[in-house]
């Protein structure tokens, strides 16, 4: 299923009433491939959660015919599941959990007959990342590592959408272009919409459109990703 994103009027408010989100109106095709950049602390990452249904907002965020902002927590909880893969800055792992567990978390919220299916993609995308599944916890792991346990995670319930904050942050050069390889050939070739957060211009460089936030605003222009 394709989902074409528009938002209108999309807000987010702080606790004090500090405006942190600004977006006055954005259409992004289905299966479009996105960069988001800006100052450190300009909005990216709330941008993403906002898109994803995790931050109170006000306004409109359309994905296809469903308007995230207006289900119940509980149905936008199950609609993220079915249908957006999060890659997250600061990985949100299960410390006690090993690499083939965390990747495989999307099998808890598949149907039945296709948890087994879930399962296998997580080990698969691990291996092709170059993590072998074992027992060994993430607690023990290095940041790229962590990082790569997130991308399969994202990657296990073949989303139709993902949104990726700073996805190469934690990788060395090699492994990031590797990582930029599978995120943008994934997107493309399967028809998904990728929306990446990142200041990584080798990763910008492959985008279709560069989005530029500052002090909460997305800006009308349209920043060259060079």
């Amino acid at each position: 299923m394709e989902f074409p994103l528009l938002v209108r009027d999309l807000r987010v408010t702080g606790p004090s009433g500090r405006v942190l989100l600004s977006v006055g109106s954005l259409d992004i095709p289905a299966g479009s491939v996105i960069g988001v950049r800006g100052p450190s602390g300009a909005g990216k990452s709330t941008l993403l959660y906002a898109l994803g249904g995790l931050l109170p907002a006000t306004g409109s965020v359309r994905w296809g015919d469903v308007e995230l902002l207006e289900m119940p927590v509980a149905h936008r909880t199950a609609f993220r599941a079915a249908n957006i893969g999060m890659i997250f800055q600061d990985f949100l792992l299960f410390e006690e959990l090993g690499s083939a567990e965390n990747a495989g978390l999307a099998a808890m919220f598949a149907p039945r007959q296709r948890r087994a299916a879930v399962r296998e993609a997580a080990a698969d995308t691990l291996h092709h990342l170059g993590l072998t599944p074992g027992t060994r916890s993430v607690a023990s792991f290095s940041g790229g590592e962590r990082q790569r346990v997130g991308v399969a995670r994202a990657l296990a319930a073949d989303a139709a959408i993902l949104l990726a904050d700073e996805p190469t942050a934690s990788l060395h050069r090699e492994a990031a272009d590797a990582l930029i390889d599978d995120l943008v050939g994934m997107a493309r070739d399967k028809t998904r919409t990728l929306i990446a957060v990142s200041h990584d211009l080798h990763l910008l460089d492959r985008m279709d459109r560069v989005l530029w936030i500052e002090d909460g605003i997305l800006q009308d222009s349209v920043h060259d990703a060079a």
